[in-house]
């Protein structure tokens, strides 16, 4: 199973302001911009932002519905030591997105934040 990767959808609106975005969701969404070949190897999720979002809570229960989310596809494969972990509901998932970033540099072998 690939990863899977979910991003917020932008310019959603909060209690009726916005237009907004995620700035850890852009941030993910430029790595894959400067390498799209990425894309091909993740699966990638857009879901928006109203709450609940069945998507995650399916996953990873109601408590983890915050964007980004990665979850790990592979429950074996090594993770790169300055990443944190989580787990829920028998899924590994990493909710940081510069932590995001460092997992698919290394995983992937491209270029990770300096």
């Amino acid at each position: 199973m690939k990863d899977r990767l979910y991003l917020l959808k932008p310019n959603f609106t909060d209690k009726g302001t916005g237009p907004f975005f995620c700035p850890g969701c852009a941030r993910v969404e430029g790595m894959l911009f400067y390498y799209p070949a990425l894309r091909d190897k993740i699966e990638i999720l857009y879901i928006d932002f109203q709450r609940p979002r069945p998507a995650l809570i399916s996953e990873l229960g109601e408590e983890h519905q915050g964007c980004p989310k990665l979850i790990l596809g592979d429950p074996t494969h090594p993770v790169p030591s300055n990443v944190t972990i989580n787990q829920a509901k028998g899924h590994r998932f990493i909710s940081d997105d510069i932590e995001i970033c460092r997992h698919l540099a290394k995983t992937y072998g491209v270029g990770e934040p300096h």
